[in-house]
């Protein structure tokens, strides 16, 4: 069938062994024409074009500057503290360490009874010495997250236990062990080992947070207003940037060469601005940008103080780097002659210079770095008699492969998964070139307007 022969031609093995015939080997061979490097200047002109370009004065209105350099008063912090006491509430926490012996809430119950006893075993130990709790939670406790820390819970307040603990725990006094306690997860003994009763949080304690609430409102408000009289100064005045900074207390940046249509740096790489600064406004009379939103809260004006239209550049200043492209590629061509002429005489039969690799396997679904025309080369050889050579030209020279063993695809009586992978590959192939000759046909019988709205 034509899967089983895809398959077999993809996992067909060949040994191979390569030698590279490297270009720079042969570039004192080369002599270039005397016009040759003009010749290829002017007919390659394009490439010495240099792009347009030019470099920018710009100023940022940014919230985030903003809000570093707002200053929040201690008076503000307290008339605000004290304007929202009820925010600072702080209800009654608890602290508590626990012994959990894990037991599902529908375990058997055999199970169940069991998991009691040995909790009652060790409450009773507790109730002996209640100085070894810690000591005890760490040798029995079954919760990963607090048994190596003597059971320790940490504080917390209502709503963050299960009911059944929270309830428990709520009702002990200080250093009270509980009963056994039954949850979702086992039984529980709980020592309560802090109280903590409601409060307000103190000043002190709510300082920071304040300021940087007050912060954000002041600076989404004066953010507010600054973005719209930014926006009409770099309008209004629109032969200099100096006014909407001296005005927002902002520093003129001066960026360096930015490429038309390249690569660049933050704010440039927003294409409305880049669209702005290399507009005929922008370019000829030397005007501000408008105010571009650049990110959130990020307005930018930029405005151009050097320009450099698209030029070619002169034949003086490119012809070491002609010379070197041209000497190159005439460099492969004699290491492409010179592979060429070894190939003859090896499949002759002759004996030539050359330091093979050692050889490695490759197949045609599977040769890493191995180039494709180098794997078709080396498939496409075919001979009665090994070994068999194939060669493949490249910018860095000619590489010569010695084929030595060629080993076919012999399918067993359990296809193996790589082979499977490809016969499903195959398949999916078929089927889409059987689809796509369907829709070809399809649309050929019935021709189809799309009318765009």
């Amino acid at each position: 069938a034509a899967a089983d022969r895809w398959v077999a031609a993809q996992l067909e093995e060949r040994e191979v062994a390569e030698v590279l015939l490297r270009a720079d080997q042969y570039t004192s061979q080369v002599k270039l024409a005397p016009d040759a490097v003009k010749n290829f200047y002017e007919t390659n002109r394009k490439q010495f074009e240099t792009p347009e370009q030019l470099r920018a004065e710009f100023v940022v209105l940014s919230q985030e500057k903003m809000r570093a350099q707002l200053a929040v008063s201690e008076e503000e912090i307290k008339a605000w503290y004290q304007s929202h006491a009820d925010r600072f509430k702080m209800p009654e926490e608890r602290r508590a360490s626990h012994i959990l012996l894990m037991v599902p809430k529908d375990a058997p119950a055999d199970q169940d009874k069991a998991a009691r006893a040995k909790a009652e075993e060790i409450l009773a130990q507790i109730r002996k010495a209640p100085g070894d709790f810690a000591k005890l939670a760490k040798q029995h406790s079954q919760d990963p997250g607090s048994a190596q820390r003597g059971g320790d819970l940490d504080w917390f307040g209502r709503g963050m236990m299960v009911p059944p603990f929270e309830q428990a725990t709520f009702a002990l006094k200080e250093n009270q062990v509980s009963d056994l306690v039954r949850s979702d997860f086992g039984y529980h003994i709980i020592k309560l080992t802090g109280v903590r009763p409601e409060r307000v949080k103190p000043l002190e304690e709510a300082r920071q947070e304040i300021a940087e609430e007050l912060r954000q409102q002041a600076v989404m408000r004066k953010y507010g207003e600054a973005a719209e009289g930014f926006t009409n100064t770099v309008y209004e005045q629109s032969d200099s940037l100096k006014p909407a900074a001296e005005k927002y207390g902002l520093n003129v940046q001066t960026s360096d060469w930015i490429v038309k249509g390249g690569q660049a740096v933050p704010p440039f790489t927003n294409a409305k601005l880049m669209a702005a600064l290399f507009s005929d406004e922008a370019l000829k009379n030397k005007r501000n940008t408008e105010a571009v939103e650049v990110a959130a809260n990020t307005l930018v004006s930029a405005r151009v103080v050097e320009h450099k239209p698209a030029a070619l550049q002169p034949l003086e200043t490119v012809v070491a780097s002609i010379e070197k492209l041209l000497v190159r590629q005439e460099a492969a061509k004699l290491a492409a002659k010179d592979g060429q002429e070894k190939l003859a005489r090896l499949a002759k039969g002759e004996a030539v210079d050359a330091a093979w690799s050692a050889p490695r396997t490759v197949i045609r679904s599977y040769a890493p770095n191995l180039p494709r025309e180098a794997l078709a080369g080396i498939f496409k050889a075919r001979a009665a008699k090994l070994p068999v050579y194939a060669g493949v030209s490249g910018d860095g020279g000619f590489v010569m492969y010695r084929i030595s063993q060629i080993r076919p695809y012999v399918a067993g009586a359990e296809e193996p998964p790589r082979a499977k992978a490809l016969r499903d590959q195959y398949q999916r192939i078929v089927a889409e070139e059987e689809f796509g000759a369907w829709l070809a046909a399809l649309r050929q019988r019935y021709p189809v307007e799309i009318n765009k709205t």
